[in-house]
């Protein structure tokens, strides 16, 4: 069985080992050495990536206890290598792990509630707890985890054997098989872990709870840590620098202009809406009363549609209104008098498009123009459909 360095030095990045096993599965060849110090993907944490020799190692899983590098190239068995580690990966997982771990200890210290699911992505670090967590124990657990790493504690990792087990409360995800790992950050933490993790958590930097949302029966949070918190603080104090730019404004004012920005915005709208309707009223007026039909094309959302055949209504037997809102065409068909129903439909077949209605009046959207819509519309008023 690979003898596991990681365990021994988390920080090792360079070591040589022997070739035991080699074979190819699916294009790629899977290579079992005597000595590791790849991390398999377990636990929440992804594999190391890496070289042994020149051959690219993009994966390591482990099955059966038996550790498996994925990597480009064939290795004849009792051959000697020589390997490297990407440690610039493996310490920032180190450090989101580490920072999970003094995180989710003061939640579960808090709240009382378990961490249920864990996975350290390329992005972001998610954390999944069986129970609701509030925005001030989130805040109060982020800032006690902060406070563990300015402190600089030491993270031990302790092998007790069977008898001592008892002696221990500690928190696990999951069912733990085999030798039991406990990862101890003194007053924070208490944890089954096959991960790897820092010497001591002035080296995560720092621990940043960016999201929160529910899941299932809990909650799902989101965290940044170490190297990714700096970068994530970085890319959104930029953003909000470029913001504030372009608004004139001081970051922490970006907000307040942004909704002032909205207001104005909202209120143009209602300006134009309002001088739309006029238009509409003013088309209404030349409509010959009881004309048997009137189609007419117009800029707006299904409301505005809406508001416009009901006006028509009141002039023509059927009215039909297209309005082209961003992009997608909406209609409605009208009647006082008549069952629209029928009208809506072909004219749903005809064009690829969904909706639906009463008698009165049948409203949808349609794959086309507008002005393709109002053709085919009048098409099928003669085809005698009402």
């Amino acid at each position: 069985m690979t003898q596991r360095l990681y365990y021994y030095d988390a920080y090792m990045s360079e070591f040589s080992a022997t070739v035991v096993s080699c074979k190819e599965v699916d294009g790629a060849y899977e290579v079992v050495l005597d000595k590791t110090a790849f991390f398999p993907e377990g636990g929440g944490q992804p594999a190391d990536v890496g070289f042994i020799n020149s051959a690219r190692v993009f994966d390591v899983q482990e099955r059966d206890g038996e550790i498996y590098h994925r990597c480009s190239e064939r290795f004849a068995p009792g051959e000697d290598v020589g390997c490297s580690i990407d440690f610039e990966r493996r310490f920032l997982n180190m450090q989101l792990h580490s920072g999970e771990h003094i995180f989710s200890g003061y939640i579960h210290q808090l709240t009382g509630f378990d961490n249920v699911g864990f996975h350290m992505g390329e992005n972001t670090v998610t954390v999944d707890f069986n129970g609701v967590v509030s925005e001030e124990i989130l805040a109060q657990a982020e800032r006690l985890a902060n406070e563990a790493i300015w402190n600089n504690i030491e993270i031990e990792a302790i092998y007790p054997n069977d008898d001592e087990i008892e002696k221990y409360d500690f928190r696990s995800k999951k069912e733990v098989d085999g030798k039991l790992r406990l990862i101890r950050i003194e007053d924070a933490d208490l944890c089954a872990c096959c991960g790897t993790h820092v010497h001591y958590t002035g080296e995560i930097g720092m621990v940043k709870a960016v999201a929160m949302q529910n899941y299932k029966s809990g909650v799902r949070i989101y965290l940044h840590a170490g190297a990714r918190a700096l970068d994530d603080y970085n890319a959104v104090n930029k953003s909000l620098r470029a913001a504030g730019a372009l608004l004139a404004a001081k970051p922490e004012e970006v907000p307040a202009a942004i909704e002032h920005l909205l207001a104005k915005a909202d209120a143009r709208k209602a300006t134009i809406n309002e001088l739309r309707m006029k238009i509409n009223e003013m088309r209404c007026e030349n409509i010959e009363e009881g004309t048997e039909y009137f189609a007419d094309c117009i800029e707006g959302d299904s409301k505005a549609a809406q508001k416009y055949c009901d006006m028509i209504c009141d002039k023509a037997v059927i009215g039909a209104v297209f309005a082209d809102d961003k992009g997608e065409v909406k209609y409605c068909i009208g009647s006082r008098t008549k069952d629209v129903r029928a009208l809506g439909e072909a004219l749903n077949d005809a064009l690829q498009g969904r909706g639906g209605g009463k008698p009165e009046m049948f409203q949808g959207s349609i794959n086309c123009t507008k002005e393709r819509a109002k053709e085919a519309f009048i098409f099928l008023m003669k085809q005698n459909l009402v």
